[in-house]
């Protein structure tokens, strides 16, 4: 997949999965489990054992997903990512030689940032889209709308206490898309393969989405 079509595919979906879980197959399971749910994204974070080779297991199994590392800290570990196959890099910061690397090759960034200040430097940088972490301990959807009115023209993520409850907010403040964790992947049902509980959740967050991005077209 090319650098554009990784990029249209993210919008198109607008749920960011970060999967990080205490095992490799907990890993394989989440991402697997996505997919069939109908979101073909994953964030497999470096905190998962085993994460780069997780990444090339889901790249082989299936090339049509967009699977990507998280919490990528330095170079090392993201030419490591990419080399794997990871057609994404983020972070819970902004590191530059992460987005130099990812830029190098052409693959999607996504650095994370909080202030203003951040989220220019990131965009300067080259950053594809902007992670907003930890936006709930922010003020939620008020913050993502305080950053999205003067700087319409960066795509933010929002990441960090997003939930069923608050999703459709985020997404009328401005929002690209969302971070959404054990929201979606609760613990519980990833230990005993409850896939029908992970399915009605990507059914549920993709539902929310859908509809955010419907009010908030139908206001503009």
């Amino acid at each position: 997949m090319t650098r554009e079509e990784v990029k249209a595919r993210i919008e198109q979906i607008g749920i960011f999965p970060g999967i990080r879980v205490d095992s490799a197959d907990h890993a394989l399971y989440c991402a697997e489990t996505l997919y069939a749910a109908g979101i073909p994204v994953a964030e497999i974070t470096m905190t998962v054992p085993g994460a780069i080779d997780v990444i090339n297991q889901l790249t082989q199994k299936f090339p049509d997903m967009v699977v990507g590392a998280g919490t990528v800290l330095d170079k090392e570990t993201a030419e490591r990512c990419l080399d794997a196959g990871a057609r994404f890099l983020t972070s819970t910061g902004l590191i530059t030689e992460v987005i130099g690397s990812a830029l190098k090759r052409g693959v999607v960034v996504i650095p994370g940032a909080l202030t203003p200040t951040e989220v220019i430097a990131a965009w300067k940088a080259g950053a594809d889209y902007v992670k907003i972490y930890p936006t709930a301990a922010m003020g939620g959807e008020l913050y993502i709308r305080s950053l999205n009115l003067p700087l319409p023209q960066v795509p933010l993520i929002a990441a960090g206490g997003v939930n069923q409850q608050n999703a459709i907010g985020y997404i009328l403040a401005g929002a690209t898309g969302l971070g959404v964790g054990m929201e979606l992947l609760p613990m519980e049902a990833v230990r005993r393969n409850q896939n029908h509980r992970i399915f009605e959740l990507a059914r549920r967050f993709l539902a929310i989405v859908k509809e955010g991005r419907q009010m908030r077209n139908a206001s503009e």
